[in-house]
């Protein structure tokens, strides 16, 4: 794999998980109701699903899921269900700032239910293995060994995407210390609203493809 190869697939992933997907909402609102560094654990489930992800579609899980449509209907309808879900808590918080403190490390949010949130609603979503299925393999030198490959690119992705998180968890963090507690609670009700958005185009994905 040679350096331009490595730079091209780094700019393009940049572009893509920059753009606002389920796991940097997750960011923006741990940043915004737990502050920061409470937000670390999220983005830790978040790059160890990318590992994940990567590592099941490198043992053909991406191709399976492409090739089965019971299969892709099962975890479709788990990563849908998972984000409505969260999406709905969102929309019923009431803003979970503790502006008397500074700090917005009120709430009932553990370092482990942080983690597991982001990291669910990544494994869970078809989409991510489809994607990788069609994206990495444009990457992969095809004669030289391929599991050492795929563990850059994975590693690769990884660090792009915990810096993306970061920004947007820091992102958070700081909007919500300027709004205080209203702010809090419309920044839920958005990334709320938002996941509910995207829990409803992964629930249409397969119409919508087929």
């Amino acid at each position: 794999m040679s350096d331009v190869t490595l730079l091209a697939f780094a700019i393009v992933a940049f572009i893509g998980i920059a753009t606002p997907g389920p796991t940097v909402l997750l960011a923006l609102t741990n940043g915004s109701r737990y502050g920061l560094r409470r937000a670390l654990p999220g983005m830790a489930g978040a790059m160890i699903s990318d590992f994940v992800l990567i590592g099941a579609v490198a043992l053909g899980l991406g191709a399976l899921l492409a090739a089965s449509e019971f299969w892709f209907s099962v975890v479709k309808w788990l990563g849908a269900g998972y984000l409505a879900f969260l999406g709905f808590m969102l929309l019923r918080s009431k803003g979970s700032l503790d502006v008397t403190s500074g700090d917005a490390a009120a709430g009932s949010g553990s370092a482990t239910s942080i983690f597991l949130k982001s990291f669910l609603v990544a494994v869970t979503n078809p989409k991510g293995y489809l994607f990788f299925s069609a994206f990495l393999p444009q990457f992969i030198a095809p004669e030289a060994p391929q599991f050492p490959q795929y563990a850059i690119l994975a590693l690769v992705f990884a660090l792009i995407d915990f810096a993306v998180m970061f920004a947007y968890a820091l992102l958070g963090s700081r909007a919500v210390h300027l709004l205080k507690k209203k702010g809090a609670l419309w920044l839920d009700r958005l990334c709320g609203g938002a996941l509910l958005a995207l829990a409803g185009s992964l629930a249409l994905y397969r119409r919508a493809a087929s």
